[in-house]
């Protein structure tokens, strides 16, 4: 027997303004099953989360280009 799947999780590649979402959320909406789409909000914790994680990327980056020197 297999999973039923009652829902997706979506993750843009960037963040949009409410103005420019109008048409990826009535795109999402007319796909074959969905009955809701509901924006989630960018906060101020997820900002420094995502902050974060791009700086230690690059870190190890420089890290891995550059071995031995300081960035």
């Amino acid at each position: 027997m297999s999973d039923r799947h009652s829902g997706y999780v979506v993750t843009l590649e960037r963040d949009l303004k409410d103005e420019d979402s109008e048409a990826v959320i009535k795109a999402i909406s007319q796909l074959r099953g969905v009955v809701s789409v509901k924006p989630v909000v960018t906060d101020l914790v997820q900002h420094i989360t995502e902050e974060r994680v791009r700086r230690e990327f690059a870190h190890k980056l420089w890290e891995w280009l550059y071995p031995g020197e300081q960035s």
